[in-house]
């Protein structure tokens, strides 16, 4: 009949390979994710890139065509008060060359009525040309309306070369059409000013118009893409439901590539940019370095394989032979013996009448070193009383076994943390209890992974603060310690201004270095030993301040919010300052005179935080009223 015992060296084999390839897959499994993590990475590196390249597009191109805007409303009014006759478009000629300073204007054109050229900067003969078939002529002769239009881009009578058309209507003075003031812009202007910005190998750079019409793109010095109609790509298609601005992944239409970019749209004219990289540009390091890792983890893993497999093999021989020896002996030495832990027999006067080979390394001493000594030598002063009533009542037949966690000193190391399990032993003739076998193993890294577990279960891990649950722990102690002593208790409760538009314009990971300084700033004014400095949730942090009353509230309060301000973090979407601020809402109570519990006064932090918000944000305020308070407050 098979034992429960050789069933489980049965077992055992089959348990050792299972975790071996346990731990192959989950070593596989964490290097998957850890690659996957660092792609993302790239990718949100390159997303932070190409937003920062459109703002810059979108800015150049706003201030390109402001400058066209503003010379164009310069000419016609000049025209609409001066007319077009002879001597007026003698002196208008005259005077186009000087408002042509600028490498990002073409040319300056004006029509009559008829489409016949009037004037112009361009160096040809224009006596026979006629412009009236171009599309934004026809729109201003049909339209009333006077604003400057933007068109699609045409090729030039004068130089054959593309260009970008930015017109005006003239009227003249019963307000009827009189002509068209033009000004254009080289494509190639745009193309040249994109070179000038490192998209990778495959990225580029569009500006287009609100219709989806491509107007310039970077790496087409020929013009190929100029033009075209890309008004039935998904971006266009949604184009109403999107945000002004955004990350966007696609695959081009032009070239058929994933493209990761960011496309803005312009606030003043009808116009976008579009800034792109190719995903494989972004990933094509990752992929390199993925591999490179991927294939020393392949190899880690079958290494580990193979040496689990011989380890297996290893442990099926020495059970055989454990098994032909227990076999074989009838009489076989103390389990004792074999332990790692410490065995040791103690008579009824404590002292040692045998102790295992493993004293060695639990104790730093041999066993002839502890034979005939005190079993509760070395034991510390603040765990003795303890250690000693269990063997006492072991001792006296009050208990049959008991457990326990204690500090011994060991010889080379010091204190170390030791669990010792005691049974009671019996005289084999009377049946009276002869003494206690103590079994004990070190439990020095248990008991420091326990602490660190312990710490980590109450530490923020963006800020190393305090956590939520510490500080509900915190909060409910010191409610009590200030209700029982007499003194006062303040709170502060401080949220980032507008996180959220901070997060999305400049990425997680500058949030992220965000709140990590807002939490050095709170560790530097929770500075006294009860005081407790909390990631409350979010981007909302807490202080809080035992035997402290409203005016050292209100006092560390504004020290924090000033100290975050003076760290001038840029913050484009937090007017007027633009820079990070926080609002700050702070509460005291003297817990003794009233019967409520603590949340009141986190309540009352609450609301003076919604208060300051409400008030413009960037500032502090104490609730007017948290619980009875008396006129007087130390």
């Amino acid at each position: 009949m098979v034992t429960s015992r050789e069933l489980g060296k049965t077992r055992l084999p089959l348990w050792a390979a299972g975790f071996i390839v346990l731990i192959c897959v989950e070593i596989l499994g964490l290097s998957a994710w850890r690659e996957w993590e660092a792609r993302n990475a790239d990718l949100r590196t390159a997303e932070i890139d190409v937003t920062n390249l459109a703002h810059s597009l979108i800015q150049h191109a706003d201030d390109t065509f402001e400058l066209a805007d503003t010379i164009l409303v310069g000419l016609v009014h000049r025209l609409e008060i001066d007319g077009t006759g002879p001597d007026a478009i003698a002196k208008l000629q005259a005077y186009l060359p000087t408002r042509k300073s600028s490498d990002r204007i073409r040319g300056i054109f004006i029509y009559d009525a008829t489409g016949g050229w009037l004037a112009t900067t361009e160096h040809v003969d224009f006596s026979k040309l006629n412009n009236s078939d171009r599309d934004y002529f026809r729109h201003h002769r049909d339209s009333p309306a006077t604003g400057t239009l933007i068109g699609p881009p045409v090729k030039s009578k004068a130089g054959g070369q593309w260009i970008i058309t930015v017109s005006r209507r003239i009227n003249d003075s019963d307000g009827g059409f009189a002509g068209v003031a033009l000004l254009t812009i080289d494509v190639s202007y745009f193309v040249k000013f994109y070179e000038r910005f490192d998209f990778g190998p495959n990225g580029s750079a569009s500006l287009l118009n609100n219709s989806g019409t491509m107007l310039a793109r970077s790496r087409d010095e020929r013009g190929a893409f100029v033009g075209r109609d890309l008004s039935n790509a998904p971006l266009f298609r949604s184009w109403k439901s999107r945000p002004p601005g955004a990350v966007y992944y696609f695959r081009s239409p032009i070239d058929g590539m994933d493209r990761l970019s960011y496309y803005q749209r312009s606030s003043r004219y009808p116009l976008m940019v579009l800034a792109s990289k190719s995903q494989d540009d972004v990933l094509a390091s990752w992929r390199r370095a993925a591999t490179t890792r991927m294939t020393f983890v392949l190899g880690l893993v079958v290494l580990i394989a193979l040496i689990g497999s011989y380890l297996v093999r290893q442990l099926v021989q020495r059970q055989r032979m454990a098994q032909a020896l227990v076999a074989k002996e009838a009489n076989f030495r103390l389990l004792a013996e074999q332990s790692s832990d410490m065995v040791t027999r103690i008579g009824l006067d404590n002292r040692v009448l045998y102790v295992s080979p493993s004293c060695a390394r639990i104790t730093g001493w041999s066993a002839e070193e502890l034979l005939g000594t005190s079993a509760l030598a070395g034991i510390h002063a603040d765990d003795m009383e303890r250690v000693r009533q269990a063997i006492t009542a072991l001792r006296n037949g009050e208990a049959e076994e008991a457990r326990f966690v204690y500090r011994q000193h060991h010889r080379d190391k010091g204190e170390i943390w030791a669990e010792a399990a005691l049974h009671v032993t019996l005289a084999s003739d009377s049946g009276a209890i002869d003494g206690v076998v103590a079994v004990v193993r070190d439990m020095t890294e248990q008991k420091d992974l326990q602490d660190k577990l312990a710490s980590l279960a109450t530490t923020d891990g963006l800020t190393g603060l305090a956590n939520r649950r510490a500080f509900d722990e915190r909060l409910a102690d010191e409610w009590a310690r200030a209700r029982r002593d007499g003194t006062q208790l303040s709170l502060l409760l401080i949220d980032v201004d507008h996180f959220k538009k901070f997060n999305d314009h400049y990425g997680h990971l500058a949030g992220d270095a965000c709140l990590r300084a807002l939490g050095r700033i709170l560790s530097t004014y929770a500075r006294r030993p009860a005081d407790l400095a909390a990631r409350y949730g979010g981007e909302e942090f807490a202080v809080l301040l035992p035997n402290t009353g409203p005016d050292g509230c209100a006092e560390v309060g504004e020290g924090i919010r000033q100290a975050l301000l003076d760290l001038a973090m840029l913050h484009a979407q937090n007017p007027p300052s633009r820079l990070v601020t926080a609002s700050v809402g702070g509460a005291a109570a003297l817990p003794s005179q009233t019967t409520m519990d603590c949340s009141t006064l986190v309540a009352a932090a609450d609301r003076a935080l919604y208060a300051a918000k409400d008030s413009g944000r960037d500032r502090l305020v104490m609730s007017g009223q948290v619980v009875p308070w008396p006129a007087k407050s130390a």
